[in-house]
């Protein structure tokens, strides 16, 4: 049996459904290297929950403005469902089923005990003002509370969405409950309950993944970042105080390059001030596809999926890719980069950052009690790094790429949890 979703005509083909049929190729290739039967092939290609919810939001002006919301809970035979909640105009059920799949493998990966979830509104943020976006998120909420908890799904921010996000999440769900519940999120902020480090954990893990792939020094490294924000500035910024020159970054707006290096810290300011790359003094324009196929060592994809695929593949002259996105790399992608012998450290591992701080953050907030910056950067690095080794000898010992060798670790620990609970009658 093979686990793939039916053809499509690609002119309907959305980016949801194109992330999806990627998650279902990468699982169908770790079921056939484990021997995984159909019947559990099956299990692990099906969410255990998908919600779809109409979320009415109140505008300034009166009007009355209905939207779609989603959250999926994709399998939770290890633990309690964990994934972020993003509000983008595309997010679809497709797309949320697909991020719920790649976060089951990467927690089951990483060795934390939590299974994949994901939530989302298809709404623009940037369009609504604050007093809406509260409103929004509120009703949201109400409308997944039944799914969310503690101990059963434990939402975090993801595009679109950050730490006032989770405060009114927390908040909304603390008033129902009729006292205040710290741990139904992660990326709190601190005053209340959040983790000293969980704020650029992701970078902070695509920095750790990164310089453990280039086994030498980062110093004269060239790196471009496509992405420019919440995660690939901050791992553009840490990967150039290891020493490395990032020599080209993008945002939506445009891309800029300077191959002498970019000055992080002052164009993290520059985007501050003015909302975008673009115009940028100290670097030259470039179109986004030019940034892809620059000559550098390293390219980090930290926007959205499906950023590299067949049609450019054949010219990224990188030759390491370390994902920062979720699903940056299409399946036939990864097999012309992999003949043209890049490496590429996959999303599951590269950015399974984050998910491992809101592990910490969620388990001082269970236990009521704190960790310094220091302690919680220690556990980040031992899970990465552990993680990391174990993906390279699969992959060395089975002759996989490291993609191939992640998801046969995260995919199999999970076969193996459904197998030693055995189906309830």
């Amino acid at each position: 049996m093979s686990v793939m979703v039916p053809s499509r005509t690609p002119a309907l083909i959305t980016p949801g459904q194109q992330a999806l049929d990627s998650a279902l190729h990468q699982l169908g290739q770790a079921a056939e290297e484990l021997g995984l039967d159909d019947g559990l092939r099956t299990m692990l290609a099906t969410p255990r929950r998908s919600l779809t919810v109409s979320v009415p939001v109140r505008r300034e002006d009166g009007s009355l403005d209905v939207v779609q919301g989603f959250r999926v809970q994709h399998n939770v035979s290890r633990g309690p469902a964990k994934g972020g909640i993003r509000f983008h105009p595309s997010t679809d059920i497709h797309e949320v089923t697909a991020l719920a799949m790649w976060m089951t493998w990467k927690c089951a990966l990483v060795g934390i005990p939590y299974g994949g979830a994901k939530g989302g509104v298809s709404v623009d943020p940037t369009v609504l003002s604050t007093r809406e976006l509260e409103r929004l998120t509120r009703r949201y909420v109400n409308e997944i509370l039944p799914l969310i908890g503690p101990e059963k799904d434990i939402p975090a921010p993801d595009v679109g969405t950050d730490e006032q996000t989770m405060a009114w999440i927390m908040d909304t769900y603390s008033v129902n409950a009729g006292y205040s519940v710290p741990g139904v999120v992660t990326g709190k902020p601190m005053t209340l309950g959040g983790s000293l480090g969980r704020t650029g954990a992701t970078s902070r893990g695509v920095q750790i993944a990164t310089l453990t792939a280039l086994g030498r020094s980062p110093e004269g490294v060239t790196v471009a970042v496509q992405g420019f924000g919440k995660v690939g500035a901050l791992a553009a910024q840490y990967l150039a105080d290891a020493g490395a020159r990032v020599v080209a970054v993008s945002d939506v707006s445009g891309a800029v390059h300077n191959s002498s290096g970019l000055d992080v810290a002052d164009l993290r300011a520059w985007v501050t001030e003015t909302g975008s790359v673009a115009g940028y003094r100290h670097a030259d324009a470039l179109a986004h596809d030019e940034l892809l196929e620059l000559d550098v060592d390293v390219l980090v994809p930290a926007a959205l999926e499906g950023a590299i695929t067949a049609s450019n593949a054949p010219h990224v002259r990188a030759r390491l890719i370390v994902e920062g996105a979720n699903g940056p790399t299409t399946p036939e992608a990864d097999e012309i980069l992999a003949a043209q012998g890049t490496t590429i450290v996959p999303d599951i591992l590269a950015n399974a950052g984050g998910v491992i701080v809101s592990y910490l953050e969620w388990v001082q907030n269970m236990q009521a009690y704190s960790w310094s910056a220091s302690e919680v950067e220690v556990r980040l690095r031992d899970l990465m790094e552990g993680a990391f080794s174990e993906v390279k000898s699969v992959a060395a010992a089975r002759g996989l790429t490291l993609r191939q060798a992640a998801h046969v670790i995260g995919v199999g620990r999970v076969a193996e949890a459904h197998q030693m609970r055995g189906l309830y009658p």
